[in-house]
């Protein structure tokens, strides 16, 4: 059974990898056994679709981003300040366009891809979930109350300035002043706490 769920898990963690260089068209059964590098047929045994293997990279993606919301959560310290928040805020975006690269472009591909598909959509909506109510949580303990309605905005927030430093030449992202994740992180908390 443990050799199943790792071999689940690479196979999904190579599959995010696909979707995030090739895109929804290039998340074939071949492309993520050559990224796992595992015998040709393998990611076709264990998901047998290309929806299936969709729902696996939804699936570890949640699970991946609940665990890490969850272990934030844990280590933060009692005496967290707003300041800390909007740092904390600056540090997820520089992190989302540099070493989380491929998470945010598969993320993106997910996004479209569960227009169609509602297995996709529930995976989403975990992640989504999970990152309002941790957002409420952080802004409650610093005296800042945030409804979820507020967490989402700045969870959307995050992901579409992550998406602009992605896709945008670097004179744009400096011209419109999306350079500095400080006083956007600070924009955003701001916005989405009013």
């Amino acid at each position: 059974m443990q050799r199943s769920t790792n071999r689940r898990r690479l196979l999904a963690d190579a599959a995010i990898e696909v979707l995030a260089r090739e895109g929804g068209r290039g998340l074939t059964h071949r492309a993520v056994d050559r990224e796992a590098a595992v015998p040709e047929g393998t990611a076709k045994n264990y998901h047998p679709t290309r929806r299936a293997l969709f729902v696996a990279v939804a699936r570890r993606m949640a699970d991946q981003h609940t665990a890490a919301i969850a272990q934030l959560r844990e280590q933060m310290p009692a005496d967290v300040t707003r300041d800390d928040v909007a740092v904390l805020y600056a540090a997820m975006l520089r992190r989302m366009v540099s070493t989380g690269r491929s998470q945010v472009l598969a993320l993106v591909e997910l996004h479209l891809e569960a227009v169609r598909r509602p297995e996709v959509r529930t995976a989403l909506g975990e992640m989504a979930m999970a990152n309002a109510d941790s957002a409420v949580h952080l802004h409650t303990a610093v005296g800042q109350p945030m409804d979820r309605s507020g967490g989402g905005v700045l969870d959307a927030g995050l992901l579409g300035l992550a998406i602009s430093w992605l896709s945008l030449p670097a004179d744009v992202v400096d011209r419109i002043g999306f350079a500095d994740p400080e006083p956007l992180a600070r924009s955003l908390l701001s916005g989405a706490a009013g």
